[in-house]
Parts: structure tokens; sequence; C-alpha cells
């Protein structure tokens, strides 16, 4: 479910992005509180589940219209060439005139009929399914979102490491020219120097071609402008202050969207169920009408005299045999509901199990977050130590080298690491149906 709506809202997104103009009011920079704001709004697939909404409704109240009076007018005009003619006690005689006109009235008002009986009782029912929907593609925006959002930063971070990485290597190769020239180091150190240098760039420039294609795919999840340039804003300590340790809990079931659907689904299928055993009933209907009725040979004259008619009548159908039909229509309908039933009871079983794999995952993500965190520390003073004692004359150019890469690879590392914490805390959060829009 969740592959088909992010390719979907990844299509969606690019499809309405060719000619889409850059809104005024889009906002210049964004948190992830603001992008999912953003995206409730203005993905397309939320748009279509809202106005999914509103067609139900008005669906309802169109089915809810049959319970009300209707009231009809016919007008007719009508001039017979040739008026039929029949024998009557062996006489041929004509049976009407040259011109008929007519104006009718008619009233009908259903007194018992099942579609109608099944449509107000289901109203709420139907409505809260549609509902139920629209939330449930909002939760799977959020989640698509909230992590993509993550990438997003965890790239990010990997371009500045390559220019914070790319500025040490220039000073060590400074610092190599500047001994080289000194006469204290051969060519060798500067050689390394450049290679790395050379190395680091190459690997900003792909992160940053990598860094694009997030960006636009976040875009697509959020109903963004292709043409809009994206620009999000985080802080990082807030980020790392949200990330808590994990701790198990029950999923409770009745927080899922997905629990919440197949309930609604079950009781519409229960309906159905009582709608198709209803098929013996009568349908009842009263039907009424007033003609205004005008004949005449001669037209100028035809509404000069009115012939009144009008009746009342109650129509009764009532299925006598029906070839077996009431008793297929019964069986698929309790087929169909049993069926959804074991739905539910599939994602019973299967809800403890995706919140233990998500769970699992957070924890091993935070413990890995922990470690490289402390790794980073260190990484970054071996590096100032050594930086320090190449400069002295202490330690070879290698060893700086080596430590600048522990140190770029750590770094690296742990923002990683901050990010895929916090997605994982979003699966958690997800299964526990704590997601609530």
């Amino acid at each position: 479910m969740r592959t088909k709506l992010l390719l979907s809202a990844l299509l969606i997104g690019w499809l309405q992005g060719n000619g889409q103009a850059v809104p005024d009011s889009l906002p210049k920079q964004l948190d992830l509180e603001q992008a999912i704001a953003f995206s409730l709004k203005n993905q397309p697939l939320v748009q279509q589940s809202e106005i999914d909404e509103k067609i139900t409704a008005a669906n309802i109240r169109n089915r809810l219209a049959d319970w009300y009076p209707q009231v009809n007018f016919n007008y007719n005009l009508q001039h017979n060439f040739v008026v039929q003619t029949n024998i009557i006690g062996g006489n041929p005689v004509k049976l009407g005139v040259d011109n008929v006109s007519a104006l009718q009235f008619t009233m009908s008002q259903t007194l018992f009929n099942r579609d109608v009986l099944l449509a107000r009782r289901t109203r709420t029912d139907v409505l809260q399914q549609s509902l139920q929907t629209t939330k449930q593609r909002k939760i799977d925006i959020v989640v698509a979102v909230s992590k993509a959002y993550y990438d997003v930063l965890a790239t990010t971070q990997q371009v500045k490491v390559a220019d914070e990485n790319i500025r040490r290597i220039e000073r060590s190769l400074q610092d190599a020219k500047y001994q080289y020239d000194a006469g204290v180091a051969d060519k060798t150190d500067f050689k390394r120097a450049t290679i790395a240098l050379n190395n680091a760039k190459a690997s900003k420039v792909a992160n940053e071609e990598i860094l694009k294609a997030k960006q636009e795919y976040l875009k697509s999840l959020m109903g963004y402008p292709v043409e809009a340039p994206i620009d999000l804003v985080y802080d990082s300590a807030a980020l790392e202050q949200s990330i808590t340790a994990p701790a198990d809990e029950n999923p409770e079931l009745n927080n899922r969207i997905e629990y919440q659907l197949l309930t609604t689904q079950i009781k519409l299928q229960e309906a159905n169920l009582k709608y198709n055993k209803w098929a013996y009933l009568p349908n009842v209907s009263l039907n009424g009408a007033y003609n205004l009725n005008y004949l005449n040979n001669e037209f100028s004259k035809l509404y000069n005299v009115n012939y009144p008619a009008s009746f009342a009548a109650i129509t009764l159908g009532f299925p006598i045999f029906q070839g077996g039909k009431r008793k297929s229509a019964i069986d698929a309908a309790e087929w169909q509901l049993e069926r959804t039933k074991l739905d539910l009871l599939s994602l019973k079983n299967s809800v403890n199990a995706a919140y233990s794999q998500a769970i699992a995952t957070y924890k091993s993500t935070y413990t890995n977050y922990l470690a490289l965190k402390e790794n980073l520390d260190l990484a970054r003073e071996v590096y100032d130590v050594i930086q320090l004692q190449y400069r002295n004359g202490i330690k070879t150019y290698l060893e700086v080298i080596n430590a600048e890469t522990d140190l770029r690879t750590a770094t690296i590392n742990y923002y990683t690491a901050l990010y895929n914490v916090l997605a994982s805390k979003v699966d958690v959060q997800k299964e526990l149906g704590q997601f609530n829009y």
C-alpha cells in the first residue's frame, strides 16, 4: 500500500509540476512541521481524498432524496394526421380528434423500498469510511514525508561534511607545501594532499547530485511545485533532543486506522447482508396525477375546452420467484462478510509482528547512534592531535590522511545514524497509531 502511494505521489507530483506556476505565497523555508502541514494541504492524493468525501456526501443526499415526494410536470402536443378508426356495432367510428394536448402534474411518494432504507441506515458509516480513507492517506503521506525529509537532511549533512573535509585538506595541502618549500618533507606529502583534495571535491559533487534527486522526491511527496527551490531548516540540537530511548509498549489495535477502516467495512457489509435478505419485502409507493386534456379537430380552438382527469393509487410490488437470485445474493454477502472478518483477524495477528520489527529497528539504530556519536568525538580529538603533531614534525602526513579519513567517515556515519534513528522512530509511532490527522 505504502509503495503504491509513494509511486503515485511521485507520478502525480511530476505531472502537476510540468507547466505549473510558482505561487507567490510559497514558504521560503520549511521545517519538518511546516513540510507536513504543506503536504496535508497541497498533496494531490490528499486533495483527491477530500474531494471523494464531498462526492460521497453528495451521493448520500442523492439517495436519501428518494424518501421525499417526487413532483413532475409533463406537457404534450400531438397532431393526428389520420385518426384511428374502430368498428363498433358494425359501424366504423373514429376514436379521437385531430389535435390533442395534455398538461400533466404527477406526484409519487415512496412508502417502503429497501434501496432507500439501506441508504438511510448506512449513511453514517459510508461517510465515516470516506473520512477514514482520507485519514489513512494523510498518515501515509506524513510518514513518507517525514522519512524523506530526514533523508534529505542526511545527504545535506554529507555535503557539509565534504565542505569541511575540503577545507581541512586544503589546510593540509598548504602545510605540505610549506614543509616541501622548507626542505623538511619531500613532494610525496604534497601529492597525497592533492589526490585527497581531488577525491573530496568529486565526492562533494556526487553528493550534491544525489541531494537534488532526493529534494525532488520530497517535493513530489509534498505536492511542492517543481519549479520552486526548497530550503529545509532544522535545529540539530532539537533533533537530537527529540530522540528518546526506545521503550517497549503494547500497540493498541483501536488506534490503528487500518483497524478502524475494517470495522467500518464490516458494518457496511452487515448492512448489505440485511439488504439482500430484504429482497422478499414488497416495494410500496403512492402515486397520483392531475391531467389537463385538450381535444379539438381545429387547432385554433384546441385550448378552448379542458377535459380534466385525475387519479391516486398505491402500488405494491412483491417478488414471488426470482430463480434463486435472492439466495445467491445472500450467500455472496455472507461470504464477503466472512472474508472481511478474516482480514480483521489477520490484521490483529500482524500488528504485534509489525510493531516488534519497528521497535527492534529503532533499538538497533538508537544503539548505533550512541556508538557513532562517541566515535565522532574521538575521531575529532584524534585528528586535532595528529594534525598538531604533523605541523611540529612528529607525525607523518600519511597519519594525517588516515585521521582525516576517520573523522570524515565518523561524521558521515554519525549524521546518517542520527536521521536513521529519527526515521525509525516515525515507523514506531505509525505502528502504535500515534499519528492522527
